[in-house]
């Protein structure tokens, strides 16, 4: 049984002066309906740009789609023509947008813009549309929605902004869910009450839903999967078990190790030296080999393929088979 959406081989690259910029090389995933995938990393290692691979809004130039396949319910949605590209786009493929503030236009209402999306795609009435606009600013909790239905985004909250996206994202009860880090610049009691409101969204609608984030504590609280990104590529994949409590790669044992613990036996925080290689300049090998305490001769010359390490759970180091050892080691020695 084919996958809701299956992403294979994925390439995309930037062409700038500076060279190119490999922004996804090589990335696979897949997902089902009702099913929550995590994609975590550091900016700047592709988890937007594999989202906007999949909605086809790469912008072009600079930037192509130069390999690999997306499949949505068995067809490749790299190949279909942009007019029907433009249907999946929002009906069938929803998207919450980093930036609520910048992704809503600041010289029409809420309302309307939530109209749009719904008389393009449900070819309903502007009464009609207007009636399930209501309606879902009343389902992703929005109080005195009558009135916030005819407000301009710059009249709300950050908070509110945000779930004004999410109705938007889900006017045209979509099958899959991207959302690209739909709890950034919210305070913690805004964050919680967006994640529960996908959540519930998901259970009630049979949704598949792409948690895009770099915060860990997302990730654990929402994925049944999680892929694990760094500079391009995927470090490791799993169930979302498997990656917090049997983690195979030594980005993942970085990240991890870095969230605060309430312990006073450290003295500071645990951070992962250096910085993620420029997109132009990555190094030959392993894209982790500059930063990874764990790194030998052949990370540098050779790229990891991703092992199996058990079903379901691939991690591309070449140290695989010793890492629990190695892991052992370095917890030990960082206490």
């Amino acid at each position: 049984m084919s996958k809701l959406l299956e992403v294979k081989n994925l390439k995309t690259y930037f062409y700038t002066d500076d060279g190119i910029a490999k922004a996804v090389d090589d990335v696979s995933f897949d997902i089902d309906k009702g099913e929550t995938l995590g994609l975590v990393g550091e900016s700047g290692c592709g988890k937007s740009v594999s989202a906007l691979s999949i909605m086809r809004l790469i912008p072009d130039p600079p930037g192509k789609i130069v390999g690999g396949e997306i499949f949505f319910k068995g067809k490749d949605i790299l190949k279909v023509p942009e007019k029907e590209m433009q249907d999946i786009r929002g009906n069938d493929i929803g998207m919450i947008f980093q930036e609520p503030m910048t992704s809503l236009n600041p010289v029409f209402t809420c309302g309307d813009q939530i109209e749009e999306a719904v008389i393009l795609h449900q070819k309903l009435s502007k009464a009609q549309a207007k009636e399930k606009g209501l309606e879902m600013l009343r389902l992703v909790g929005i109080p005195a929605p009558e009135q916030r239905y005819n407000e301009y985004p710059h009249q709300l909250s950050g908070g509110m902004r945000q779930r004004i996206m999410i109705a938007m994202a889900l006017s045209c009860n979509p099958e899959i869910l991207i959302a690209d880090e739909p709890t950034t610049a919210l305070d913690v009691t805004v964050q919680a009450q967006i994640l529960e409101l996908i959540n519930r969204l998901q259970k009630e609608l049979g949704m598949g839903v792409i948690m895009i984030t770099h915060d860990l504590g997302v990730i654990a609280e929402v994925s049944t999967r999680v892929a694990v990104m760094y500079a391009s590529k995927i470090a490791e994949y799993g169930n979302v078990d498997q990656i917090f409590y049997n983690p195979k790669h030594p980005y993942t044992i970085g990240l991890l190790n870095s969230i605060p613990k309430l312990s006073k036996s450290k003295s500071k925080l645990s951070t992962i030296e250096g910085n993620v290689p420029p997109p132009t300049n990555y190094p030959k090998g392993c894209h982790f080999c500059t930063r990874c305490i764990f790194v030998i001769e052949k990370c540098w010359t050779e790229q990891p393929p991703l092992f199996e390490v058990e079903k379901g759970h691939t991690s591309a180091c070449w140290r695989v088979d010793e890492i629990d050892k190695l892991k052992e080691m370095y917890l030990a020695s960082a206490v």
